[in-house]
């Protein structure tokens, strides 16, 4: 998913007073993001990522998503322009150094009860590509049926009646008695 826009950032690096992080994709990296979540064009897609430290293996990450996207109407196929703002947080925590304490035996494999409320995001190296989660927060505030103002979908007509209901057969049985 990040091969279309990248952008690593070393969490080993931060320090306590936190980082800024802001970065744009360019105008092949849009037009690959359009193709990619099947919009008709994308005008603008902009991020920024406020970073902390809020613990020695854990991070929080606020994300600024700033995007204009062009979708096709459901209805008419007219172009739909829309802006997106979303703003969204990450909690990470680097679990790398545990899975190496767990050796071979155990198969380096961590089993996470199910059961628990969902907590941070565990990662394996503090090498972390920022875009991963603002390509899912992307996609999620595309809206999945655009329409134009005032728009509304009318079946066609095509002079036939319309058929009737296979119920319309169990009310006349009810009347009946």
């Amino acid at each position: 998913m990040t091969e279309l826009l990248s952008h690593s950032y070393n969490l080993a690096r931060l320090g306590n007073a936190g980082d800024r992080i802001a970065f744009a994709a360019d105008a092949d990296q849009r037009a690959a993001l359009a193709q990619w979540s099947e919009v008709m064009a994308l005008d603008r897609f902009e991020v920024r990522v406020d970073l902390r430290k809020i613990g020695s293996d854990r991070f929080e990450l606020d994300f600024t998503l700033t995007a204009d996207v062009v979708q096709a109407c459901v209805v008419t196929l007219e172009p739909v322009p829309a802006h997106l703002e979303r703003r969204f947080t990450r909690e990470l925590h680097f679990a790398g150094h545990i899975r190496r304490k767990l050796g071979p035996e155990s198969g380096g494999e961590v089993v996470l009860d199910s059961d628990l409320e969902d907590g941070p995001e565990e990662i394996d190296s503090l090498h972390y590509d920022l875009v991963g989660p603002v390509l899912e927060e992307y996609v999620l505030a595309l809206d999945p049926y655009p329409r134009c103002p005032g728009v509304e979908f009318q079946p066609p007509a095509d002079g036939m009646p319309a058929k009737e209901s296979p119920f319309a057969a169990l009310k006349g049985l009810k009347s009946d008695l």
